[in-house]
């Protein structure tokens, strides 16, 4: 019997040419035929075994010896014949060259049997999350799936059969919590983020996320020109690489979109671009509604101050005083200080240069975000995790600074809500919408605001009314 099997978003036929071969249902031109539905697949595969069976013996000829490509060679080609956005690409060579590689780099692929990959697995399930493993999976699958429809190898190994397996971690559609606050948990967290960065972007910032769920990249990426009267528009997003490289891009999916946002909420967004009154970054040459965090610096050499207080052999705070204080430092240790430095040719960090241009989720997620949720900084060498150290006044507390700020600490805070994260956010918008008591929004409006497709027959009947969003401003 003939079978249908899936593939992406279409199914083909499979069918049984002799024992332990199969083939797929193809035109005249050999090209694999892509059927909308399963049981059109699954017929086709039936007539085409049937015709197999009619079909006289041929005389068995000498087996051609397998291909030997390697999947390291394969998967340098493979990658190389992709097309696609820099975050997927990104992607893809992450997970080849830090997890598939160092496993089947010098296997052929015909050797890769399905029992390989499932220790594989098995192996990495130990050593990482199940989530991240089943994408990893998901690629190697990809990359398999693509090796068979070239000829190179007659089944796919790390195509998982139906119902076999744990059941547990399958579920696309349940998994661990998300920690989701209520509308004064995004403001005392937004209050907060302020007072831990000094400044009024963090506040606008959270509290735009939380009442429009804009993912971050598209926070970051907000422009200027993009804050409409009683509305967002979000057209591009800012995509952080591992390299650190912010790539201007589409946002995700092509979720183009207007959020429309009340009276309140666009006054206190053009207000905060009135006063920061920011001009073009110097890497995009635009104008975005919020700056980085923290300090961008000029003249930075390859010596850090670092290796100065180790040639000199003396602590990296002497350096300092040697470049801040240096009538507080023994002249000999001085001048041993002044050697070193040129010697290694060290340039100091220079004067500030203004705030960065954007944000980086992990410094703002770390430094920023986490504090305000939970109330405690992360711990970080040779520190370990603390509370925020506070003094008291004013309420709620400022933020104390420098060395000993622990020892001079009154207060410090308590959890908001412990665990949320800058894209729990997105999912707090999101519960806040689908509460009758707070939102209580029709789920057209919903997709819409969140960037979502609903791909339902009643989804595409269902349109979003002036009245729904006025409804929701007002809510």
């Amino acid at each position: 019997m003939g079978y249908p099997e899936k593939r992406g978003n279409y199914w083909r036929g499979r069918y049984k040419i002799a024992p332990g071969k199969y083939g797929t249902v193809s035109d005249d031109s050999g090209r694999v035929i892509k059927f909308a539905t399963k049981r059109e697949a699954k017929r086709a595969a039936d007539r085409e075994e049937d015709k197999e069976q009619l079909k006289v013996p041929e005389p068995v000829e000498e087996a051609e010896a397998p291909d030997r490509t390697t999947f390291g060679e394969y998967a340098s080609s493979w990658y190389a014949d992709q097309d696609l956005a820099p975050s997927t690409m990104q992607n893809y060579k992450r997970h080849i060259e830090e997890h598939l590689l160092p496993e089947f780099e010098d296997v052929a692929l015909a050797d890769i049997l399905r029992k390989d990959v499932n220790v594989w697995e098995k192996r990495e399930k130990a050593a990482y999350a199940a989530s991240s493993v089943k994408t990893w999976r998901a690629t190697l699958h990809l990359m398999l799936a693509d090796a068979e429809d070239d000829g190179l190898i007659t089944s796919n190994p790390a195509a998982k059969r139906r119902g076999r397996g744990k059941r547990a971690g399958r579920s696309r559609d349940r998994g661990p919590e998300k920690v989701v606050t209520t509308p004064l948990g995004a403001l005392l967290i937004a209050e907060r983020a302020a007072l831990l960065s000094g400044r009024d972007d963090e506040f606008v910032a959270c509290i735009l996320k939380a009442y429009t769920g804009m993912r971050w990249g598209e926070l970051v990426g907000l422009e200027v020109e993009f804050v409409r009267p009683r509305a967002i528009r979000v057209e591009w997003q800012l995509y952080e690489l591992d390299t650190g490289e912010l790539v201007h891009c589409p946002p995700k999916d092509d979720s183009y979109r207007n959020i429309d946002i009340p009276d309140w909420l666009s006054g206190l967004v053009s207000d905060h671009i009135r006063r920061t009154a920011s001009g073009p970054c110097g890497c995009h040459s635009r104008k975005y509604v919020f700056r980085g965090q923290g300090l961008a610096r000029q003249g930075v050499s390859g010596a850090k101050l670092v290796d100065v207080a180790r040639r000199a052999e003396v602590s990296t705070g002497t350096v300092s005083n040697v470049l801040n204080r240096p009538e507080k430092v023994a002249e000999a240790t001085r001048i041993r200080v002044e050697k070193a430095i040129a010697d290694l040719g060290f340039v100091r960090g220079g004067t500030p240069d203004g705030h960065a241009a954007h944000w980086r989720r992990n410094g703002f997620a770390t430094w920023v975000f986490h504090p305000a949720g939970d109330g405690w900084y992360p711990k970080k060498a040779p520190q370990e995790a603390r509370p925020v150290p506070l003094l008291a006044e004013p309420w709620p507390g400022v933020p104390a600074r420098g060395r000993g700020a622990s020892g001079r600490a009154e207060a410090c805070w308590v959890p908001i809500a412990k665990g949320i994260t800058p894209h729990g956010l997105r999912h707090t918008h999101r519960t806040w919408m689908e509460d009758r008591e707070l939102l209580n929004t029709e789920k057209a409006l919903i997709d819409e605001r969140m960037g979502h497709i609903e791909g339902s027959v009643s989804a595409r009947y269902a349109h979003v009314t002036p009245a729904m969003r006025q409804r929701l401003c007002a809510a």
